[in-house]
């Protein structure tokens, strides 16, 4: 003899309430890559280097070579 109850299959999560989901919401943690403090600022979040780490002197490093001409320019 069977049993009288059966369990529910499982049921799909119920959706959250119009303005509550906060997964869209919520930012991925950045964090720098130096001291590895999370970053806020949209331009320290984008170099992964907060304020106090970033050097101005460091930013591009440039080389200046010697070259030729190149003909015809």
């Amino acid at each position: 003899m069977r049993g009288r109850y059966r369990l529910p299959m499982t049921s799909p999560e119920p959706e959250p309430l119009p303005g509550t989901d906060t997964t869209r919401a919520l930012r991925p943690r950045v964090t720098c890559r130096r001291c590895h403090r999370p970053l806020h600022d949209p331009e320290s979040r984008m170099l992964r280097l907060g304020p106090e780490c970033r050097d101005p002197a460091e930013r591009v490093a440039r080389f200046e070579v010697e070259q030729e001409t190149l003909p015809g320019v």
